[in-house]
């Protein structure tokens, strides 16, 4: 079998070296060439993925597993084609169907023109419709080709998160939905073959692609209400975090932690998904392509049964509070100083989470603008991240490190900070420190306390 993966990111990298490992023949598809030298080379682009560094080099030098800038060579031969090229949102909070389209364009005149055609899978998380409508619409226009007769289509979405792809892809079960029952099919066996975890067909391609909206959707949701517990609770003086566990305990609780807000590719963007469908009142297209079997008798979606005004004030209100929560965080450092006109302040890390060097959606992002914006002069830090690499993201690194700061924010505990890592924070490093901001919860306000220190939480 022969696998093409379009889009060599930090998913598509492990889906390669996973597949390869199962036995499949796999070439992978970037415009970045780096990306492909690495693969050619046996290394692994994707720094911090458990495993796939021995994956990537025992596959490369046996030649299971190969990387092309060539669109033509990467799926002109493929038996199966995965695409897991972004989708984000515009300044508009829309979907930016970009990089996407460019792919499906990249790739659609060389797909394999066998008897059935291959079998084509989004992985990108997309708006519901898109994998119907937008993917295979864009390849039929460009072609003439159409899914379900031409070449298979459906859509599986990516489950797992970075630093721990290849154990997600054994323990989450892969959800797969085509555009008919024979794609639905395919799919189905192709992920039996290459993964190790179950897998899961449901009704339709679209059923697929909510399914994983509705998912990043309500963690959404959950943190959005922890963070208003942490708000209700500072007010009060409640310890709130200690609330929130001891309320866990009960089996039909799962609050999940307030914090600074939320940040990565997924949970910050994929809503946005689908409060851009209910603001519109109307279904993405589904075409007749549904099959009687697998509607049970449903007639293809048309409309969204929505609020009035066309609103979705759930998502809505889950966005604006998760977003807000850098400032609101920034505000209780400022109480704690008395001011932050003029006062230095050092943001740690510009990943999104600890471990990982990713600054998408970043909350350092908002927690610098709210620094900025009260009058401090705030530094972003990262061990992750050279400081040309800061600086390309509109932040200014610290001149040297540590340095003297009025307080110092927790964005990211990152390990190389802990009292073993090579950044191991000393607070009496840092001259004139007068307060930590902890809104992560990842110290001891103890052990902050301790040089004459105050601890500033959120919820804590």
């Amino acid at each position: 079998m022969i696998v093409a993966v379009v889009g060599l990111g930090k998913i598509g990298v492990p889906l390669a070296a996973q597949f390869a490992s199962k036995g499949a023949r796999v070439i992978g598809y970037d415009v970045d060439g780096a990306r492909v030298a690495d693969i050619a080379a046996g290394r692994n682009p994707i720094a911090g993925e458990p495993g796939v560094d021995e994956l990537i080099a025992s596959a490369a030098g046996d030649g299971t597993l190969r990387a092309t800038t060539d669109a033509r060579a990467a799926v002109a031969e493929a038996d199966v084609v995965v695409l897991i090229v972004p989708v984000d949102v515009d300044d508009g909070q829309r979907p930016d169907f970009a990089l996407l389209d460019a792919a499906v364009d990249a790739i659609a005149p060389h797909l394999a023109r066998a008897p059935g055609g291959p079998l084509l899978i989004v992985e990108t998380t997309v708006p519901v419709g898109t994998t119907r409508g937008r993917v295979g619409g864009r390849i039929a226009a460009a072609t003439g080709r159409s899914a379900g007769s031409d070449f298979a289509l459906a859509f599986s979405p990516e489950r797992v998160s970075s630093g721990s792809v290849l154990r997600d892809l054994r323990i989450y079960p892969k959800i797969v939905g085509g555009i008919d029952q024979a794609s639905s099919g395919r799919a189905l066996a192709f992920y039996r073959a290459v993964l190790d975890a179950e897998v899961i067909a449901v009704r339709d391609a679209e059923t697929a692609e909510f399914s994983k909206l509705a998912e990043t959707t309500y963690r959404d949701v959950n943190i959005a209400l922890a963070n208003e517990f942490a708000r209700i609770g500072d007010g009060l003086g409640v310890d709130v975090l200690q609330a929130i566990e001891v309320a866990n305990t009960q089996p039909y609780s799962h609050i999940h932690a307030p914090g600074a807000g939320v940040g990565g590719h997924c949970i910050p963007v994929y809503p946005h998904f689908l409060r851009a469908a209910g603001e519109r009142g109307v279904a993405a297209p589904a075409a007749a392509a549904h099959d009687g079997p697998q509607r049970h008798g449903r007639p293809p979606p048309h409309t969204l049964a929505v609020t009035a005004g066309g609103a979705t004030p759930l998502i809505s209100a889950a966005r604006a509070i998760n977003d807000g929560m850098a400032a609101y965080a920034v505000g209780r450092l400022g109480d704690a100083l008395g001011t932050l006109a003029g006062a230095t302040v050092v943001v740690l890390g510009l990943s999104y989470r600890a471990g990982v060097k990713e600054w998408r959606h970043s909350s350092a992002f908002g927690l610098a603008r709210a620094l900025s914006e009260a009058g401090a002069h705030a530094y972003v830090h990262d061990p992750l991240f050279p400081a040309d690499e800061v600086r390309a993201c509109g932040l200014e690194p610290p001149p040297r490190f540590p340095l003297p700061a009025d307080a110092i924010v927790v964005q990211a505990w990152h390990p190389q900070y802990r009292p073993e890592g090579e950044c191991a924070i000393d607070f009496a490093a840092f001259a004139g420190l007068r307060a930590v901001l902890d809104p992560r919860a990842a110290l001891e306000p103890a052990a902050v306390r301790a040089p004459g220190v105050r601890y500033v939480g959120v919820g804590r």
